[in-house]
């Protein structure tokens, strides 16, 4: 009998390795890996690049503007085993996880019109069921319905020295691990006190605090959980 195949949701605290875990587990049992964060990051790197932002103040019009321009989409690289976000055709992975990227997108992600445009993109990912897709709202805006919702947590300072190891990975050795700290818990703030589809822990998700496990172990707890609901 053929496996029933599923929506899963993965919600919960930024730099928690939610894309890291979310692809590992769409590879392992074959199912499309959407990374939402990374829908907004293409967005507001695309406000940055199009001169929208000055200092601090984003153009809100022109962004509205702009929005109907603005496709994002993802494309699976197999010799590497994973997917790329796509801004408009143009492969834009690096670029979205600058910075400069990060100190903006919470803005961003709290406009009501950017946030109808990616969800209404995001829902059309599953309308086929067979994704595995995380982000901030996932269980609670986009797929409520979701078969299984994961959220996940860690401590802020674990959190903080993984987002500083990727960076530092990336070859940036002049980022601290203050700022980071401070971006981080910023974006923490934000997405919990946004208006409009803030970061929450669905009614019926599972928790998964992964502030001291590997990712073996982080692996064996996600399959365990898909399979006692498709089995």
């Amino acid at each position: 009998m053929q496996q029933k195949r599923i929506i899963i949701a993965i919600d919960g605290h930024s730099s928690c390795g939610k894309s890291t875990m979310a692809k590992d587990l769409a590879k392992e049992i074959g199912y499309i890996y959407v990374d939402t964060g990374a829908m907004y990051r293409a967005v507001t790197l695309y406000s940055i690049q199009n001169k929208m932002w000055q200092g601090s103040a984003l153009d809100e019009e022109a962004l509205r503007c702009a929005m109907p321009n603005i496709k994002v989409g993802f494309k699976y690289y197999p010799e590497e085993g994973r997917s790329h976000t796509l801004l408009n055709g143009q492969d834009v992975e690096k670029e979205i996880r600058t910075m400069e990227v990060s100190g903006k997108v919470s803005p961003i992600a709290t406009i009501p019109f950017v946030r109808e445009a990616m969800v209404a993109q995001q829902q059309s990912f599953g309308l086929d069921k067979g994704i595995v897709m995380d982000g901030r709202d996932v269980g609670t805006t986009v797929f409520p319905n979701a078969e299984l919702k994961i959220f996940v947590t860690a401590d802020p300072k674990v959190r903080a020295q993984r987002r500083l190891d990727e960076i530092r990975a990336k070859g940036d050795s002049t980022t601290t691990f203050e700022e980071v700290l401070k971006n981080l818990n910023e974006r923490d703030y934000i997405d919990s006190h946004r208006e409009i589809s803030p970061l929450r822990q669905a009614e019926d998700a599972l928790v998964l605090d992964n502030s001291h496990m590997s990712i073996p172990e982080q692996k064996a707890w996600l399959i365990d959980r898909f399979n006692s609901i498709v089995k």
